[in-house]
Parts: structure tokens; sequence; C-alpha cells
């Protein structure tokens, strides 16, 4: 495994993240040794979901996306959930974050609906990417060839179809981090 401890990475989520899809990267990079960040709209604990039906953990955001300075992360880390990238687009500086991690070429990495994100920031026109099948149309609507794969790497964007994807998502993220 990679020694990521002078890796910084920042997750951003809201209210309604799939809890699996924010915990089993932020283990995953822990354990590699980098530093993870949890960024949300305020820091008050946000409500995390299984399968988006019922209340699972919460977790603690450490700053607010006001707070956040690109420069001082290496990654970025989308989990998904359906409200959770729902709320994020349609707050400006979640999707300018977004964009100052692509326009960096720092790697980016959206799980299940999180690629919303990406199109809300006008990302990924011509980027292979992929994403819960429910969004494939946005997907494909914001420019992107979409296919139907368990990872996808496209340069510095990773992304994943769902929780089944995890492992191999988290692999690709902690490769990518490694080089």
């Amino acid at each position: 495994m990679a020694d990521l401890k002078e890796a910084r990475v920042l997750m951003i989520a809201a209210d309604g993240f799939e809890t699996v899809e924010l915990f089993e990267p932020r283990k995953a990079l822990e354990a590699a040794g980098a530093t993870v960040t949890l960024a949300s709209m305020k820091t008050d604990p946000i409500q995390g979901m299984k399968g988006d039906i019922e209340k699972a953990e919460t977790a603690t955001p450490d700053v607010t996306l006001e707070e956040v300075d690109v420069d001082d992360y290496d990654a970025l880390v989308l989990p998904g959930g359906v409200a959770n990238p729902d709320k994020l687009r349609t707050e400006a500086r979640a999707v300018e974050i977004v964009q100052d991690f692509m326009d960096d070429e720092k790697i980016v990495a959206a799980i299940c609906h999180a690629p919303w994100l990406l199109a809300e920031a006008d990302v990924i026109e011509g980027r292979r990417v992929t994403g819960f099948e429910s969004i494939r149309t946005d997907l494909e609507n914001a420019g992107a060839d979409v296919v139907n794969e368990e990872v996808v790497i496209d340069e510095n964007l990773i992304t994943s179809r769902c929780p089944d994807d995890i492992p191999a998502f988290n692999e690709a993220i902690i490769a990518a981090l490694g080089k």
C-alpha cells in the first residue's frame, strides 16, 4: 500500500450523504497515512443515509466550505447519496471548489450520485466518467463520455458507480495519490 503521510485530502458532503461512501474512503485514506478533512456548509453534524431510505451515522465536518483553501489539498473526494450532491450543486462555493481542483489538475474522485456536482461545475465535457445509473443521462447531457464500469480514471478524474465499487474506488484514489 502507498504511504500517503504527506497527502492532504478534502471531502465535501452535506445532509443525505451515503454513509459508506464517506466513511469507507476516509478510513482507507487515513489507513494509508493521508490527512482527511471534511467540509460542509456548516460544522454542525451532517446526516448520513443508508440507501437514501434510512438514517444512518452522522459526520461532523472539520471546516466550512467557505474556510476551504484548495491550495491546502492534494485531492478532493465526493461521496454520493441522492440528497448530498443535490444540495451541494446548489452551493456556489462547493461548485467553485470542484472547478478549482479540476483547473489545478488535482485528483478529483466522485462516486454514485456525486458526479452530479461535476456536471454542475461544468468540468466533465469530453471526459470519460461513470456514475449511478439514474444520473448517467445528466452526465451525457453535460458532455461526458459515460461508461458502465466500477471505476473510471480519466487523467486526474476518478469516478465510480455505487457502494459495491468502493474497494476499486479507494484503490484508485490511493494509487493516484501515491504517484
